[in-house]
């Protein structure tokens, strides 16, 4: 019998060798796939030039004594709009006290009519046994209520006063929770600059921070370069100026001389009357004004001379530490003239005056913003409260860019 044929497919044989070649390839491809990426990965940041740093810290702390201004103007409106508000508290319970009172009498009042009850006029006169005994009685009422109509009066008027107070004592509140409001802002941007500066320093290794303080004393010496130079300058200026008064002062004399010679018999009470008095007068009157300014500046220099190596705190003003406008502002009060809390207000005391023309106790004042202030001592030198993390020194005006100045008295 003939063998029959399969009707089942021949199986194909299966390469065993292509799926682990495919796995390989793709293993090595994901392998190629990460190096590459790791190499076109974008580099580390580089790390700032140390010129770099030492600006972005300046910039810092420039905008943190701004912030700082901002806090010392806030408070100060606080302080102020706190003691506006207790005093119309206060007047607000006085004139309660007041309406109280006005009540209680309108209360009596009320009371005795109730009591005594209300009958008509005419009845009143028709029941009385003495005609006259009414008329005096109607003349005592009629006082009577005058005294009520007046107590109603009172009442109404402290009422509406009481009104008037309490409204403005509400609106005073409001504003002191604005003012407070301000103040926690104004504290925490300072903090958050303050905090950002120490983040920058703290980062830098120990060779970083000895490059950082060479910067600072090439800084602190072209400063000082510039203070001699406006040393001479104003000392030249001022010797220049003596001479000229002398050669003035030598020419009027001789004048006066010959005036005395060719009137005869006045040369004696020529020359005591006019060359004595008219020098005295000339000379006293200008040295009287400047004189004065000086005495007051040499109150204000030895103060601040007194506070040299306390620690700027930015918000104090003494007596343990001082930001820069709280030292201005305890100095010159040594002097007895009052100058507001910041810089930018103290900026608008006095009189304005150029550099060049400079005198001790004047104010110097630094940045567009306005917000730092020294106190001039002479020579292109100041005393001021820097920075935080410094103390009360002497410094060159030109250490930072100049604003202006100012002659306070």
């Amino acid at each position: 019998m003939p063998v029959l044929a399969s009707h089942r497919k021949p199986r194909t044989k299966v390469r065993t060798t292509t799926p682990a070649v495919g796995f390989t390839t793709a293993a090595l491809a994901s392998v190629t796939l990460l190096s590459t990426q790791s190499a076109t990965a974008a580099p580390a940041e580089p790390k700032p030039a140390i010129e770099d740093v030492q600006k972005k810290v300046d910039e810092l702390y420039r905008q943190a004594g701004s912030a700082t201004q901002q806090y010392n103007r806030a408070k100060a409106a606080s302080t102020a709009q706190r003691t506006k508000v207790d005093t119309l508290l206060s007047d607000v319970a006085k004139r309660t006290e007041k309406i109280n009172e006005a009540r209680r009498e309108l209360g009596a009042f009320a009371a005795e009519q109730y009591r005594t009850g209300g009958i008509a006029p005419t009845a009143t006169f028709f029941l009385a046994d003495d005609p006259q005994a009414y008329f005096d009685q109607s003349r005592l009422m009629s006082r009577s209520t005058e005294r009520q109509q007046k107590a109603v009066d009172d009442f109404r008027t402290q009422q509406a006063a009481a009104s008037k107070k309490r409204a403005e004592a509400v609106q005073s509140l409001e504003s002191l929770t604005e003012t407070q409001t301000t103040l926690r802002s104004s504290k925490q941007k300072v903090q958050n600059k303050l905090t950002e500066a120490r983040s920058l320093l703290a980062k830098l290794t120990a060779e970083e921070k000895a490059r950082l303080a060479e910067l600072e004393r090439k800084k602190e010496a072209e400063a000082k370069e510039k203070a001699e130079k406006l040393a001479r300058r104003q000392a030249a200026e001022a010797k220049e100026r003596e001479e000229r008064e002398a050669a003035e002062k030598k020419a009027r004399e001789e004048a006066a001389k010959e005036s005395g010679g060719d009137s005869g018999s006045g040369p004696g009470s020529g020359t005591g009357t006019g060359t004595s008095p008219g020098s005295g007068t000339g000379t006293g009157t200008g040295t009287g004004a400047d004189g004065s300014y000086a005495a007051k500046a040499e109150k204000v220099l030895a103060f601040a001379r007194a506070q040299i190596g306390k620690p700027y705190v930015w918000g104090a003003s003494g007596p343990a530490s001082y930001d820069c406008s709280g030292l201005t502002q305890a100095a010159w009060r040594e002097a007895g003239v009052t100058l507001p809390r910041t810089t930018w207000d103290q900026v608008k005391v006095g009189t304005r005056v150029a550099t060049s023309d400079l005198q001790p106790g004047d104010l110097v004042f630094f940045y567009d913003d306005i917000s730092h202030v020294g106190i001039y001592k002479g020579d292109g030198m100041m005393i001021h409260a820097p920075k935080p993390g410094a103390n009360v020194r002497e410094e060159s005006i030109y250490y930072m860019p100049i604003y202006g100045s100012v002659r306070p008295a």
